[in-house]
């Protein structure tokens, strides 16, 4: 198809409006149960779903991106096979990343009730609070970082930067220092923020926090709940105070913190991407189902699973978990008595190349050393347990960016994952004890040590 009308400046002529037509016919084929298509006038860039007469409008009125010659976003893929274009188009797709999870993020948030057939309009239901914080994401990911930048926003930036610290294991000082240093070299007009402080509050908004619950120093309780607003333990064995450090009301440190990452946003998450989404159903839709076990899906219990719970197992995006945890010293120092407990969470839904990739294993607990919770490792999974319950009993309402649609995610723990030592303290069951097997009559039984 000729493109050259994508570079014409009369937006009036024969040959623009011929063009428009034949771009729209193009995107129709791919507009979504709502009419709409992705926008691709300069000034949405292809950021925004809009109706068909809505995009014909913009492309009127602000042109077109003219280097948009390869239409992907409405069903055109390239058939050439370059890689200097290649790279290009890695480099664009990076850069709109993040206007495109913040799409994602926003269809999440707006729940689309459903109208008589005779209104095509669609009533949102959204607090204010969440409304500007989008707007001013929005803001961020379109402000420039300098006036010239062509391939970073301010907000793609940060999260760069941020995601350099973690992967780095760099300090609060080190990422402040870069900051400045960064604000001070680049040209005039720069949109940093001063403080890390401001990042991580940006960072707030995009989801990625954690909750500080506060503990008993001997593990007795967490300070949560029932127990928010105790200064000390209730345990008459007990009664440690909550406080290493009260200077009033002003400030007070606590003398141990769960840190806790709450798990339904991130299942929400894996539903945002259409990509993430599809393959969140692959153990039910594209798994080879014969007598090899080549995934969980494929063992008897998952089966057992299915059949005892039908109505969980119906929707395939149901997500089934896996739950790993053992102790780890953060100091890197075996000759250190250290012990902090990380409690890992991963999807099976998956493939199998991908369930046990890093970025699909979810931090779901920080229990703070120095020593092992032991038995009471209860006490802190307890957040874990409560939202679990909730995920199976009631669910959580989610926007699936594969189908476009709202439905009710409800997922299950379905097995633990630990050494026998961490075993033990995970299930409350003493492991102690040899199995012995007798191959002759095949006898088993157990003895102490």
């Amino acid at each position: 198809m000729d493109k050259s009308w994508m570079k014409h400046k009369n937006k009036f002529s024969s040959e623009y409006i011929q063009g428009v037509r034949n771009f729209l016919d193009v995107a129709k084929v791919q507009a979504d149960c709502n009419g709409r298509i992705r926008c691709p006038c300069k000034r949405c860039n292809n950021c925004y779903f809009k109706s068909v007469t809505n995009v014909r409008r913009d492309l009127f009125q602000n042109g077109i991106l003219e280097d948009y010659t390869t239409w992907v976003h409405h069903g055109e893929t390239s058939q050439v096979d370059n890689t200097n274009d290649d790279i290009h188009n890695q480099v664009e797709d990076q850069h709109d990343e993040i206007s495109e999870m913040l799409i994602d993020m926003q269809n999440s948030a707006f729940v689309e009730n459903n109208m008589d057939q005779n209104n095509t309009s669609h009533n949102t239901s959204m607090p204010e609070k969440e409304m500007g914080k989008f707007a001013k994401l929005f803001n961020d990911a379109e402000c420039k970082l300098y006036p010239s930048s062509k391939k970073y926003s301010k907000l793609s930036f940060l999260v760069k930067m941020m995601y350099n610290k973690i992967i780095t294991n760099s300090s609060i000082k080190s990422f402040s220092l870069n900051l400045e240093l960064f604000k001070d070299a680049l040209p005039e007009g720069e949109t940093l923020p001063k403080s890390y402080y401001e990042v991580k509050k940006l960072m707030r908004d995009l989801g990625l926090g954690y909750i500080t619950i506060d503990a008993c120093v001997n593990d007795c309780i967490l300070y949560w709940k029932e127990h928010k607003d105790l200064d000390k333990c209730p345990n008459p064995n007990c009664g440690a105070p909550r406080w290493k450090l009260s200077l009033g009301k002003r400030k007070k440190i606590a003398q141990k913190i769960l840190r806790y990452f709450p798990l339904k946003p991130r299942l929400q998450r894996l539903f945002m991407s259409k990509e993430s989404s599809r393959d969140m159903r692959w153990h039910e839709e594209k798994r080879q189902k014969d007598d090899t076990l080549r995934h969980p899906a494929d063992a008897e219990s998952w089966g057992e699973f299915d059949k005892e719970h039908d109505w969980f197992a119906k929707d395939s995006r149901n997500v089934r978990l896996g739950l790993a945890s053992d102790g780890f010293n953060p100091f890197g120092n075996m000759s250190t008595s250290y012990s902090m407990w990380p409690v890992i969470l991963t999807p099976y839904n998956l493939p199998p190349w991908k369930c046990m990739k890093e970025p699909y294993l979810f931090l779901s607990l920080l229990i703070p050393g120095k020593d092992s919770p032991n038995n009471n490792i209860d006490v802190y999974l307890r957040p874990l347990i409560d939202e679990l319950n909730e995920l199976w009993k009631d669910g959580i309402e989610t926007f699936d960016a594969y189908a476009n649609e709202q439905f009710r995610l409800h997922a299950a723990l379905l097995w633990t994952i630990n050494d026998f030592p961490a075993y033990a303290i995970v299930s409350s069951y003493s492991n102690s004890f040899k199995l012995i097997i007798c191959h002759e009559n095949c006898v088993k039984f157990l003895y102490d040590n």
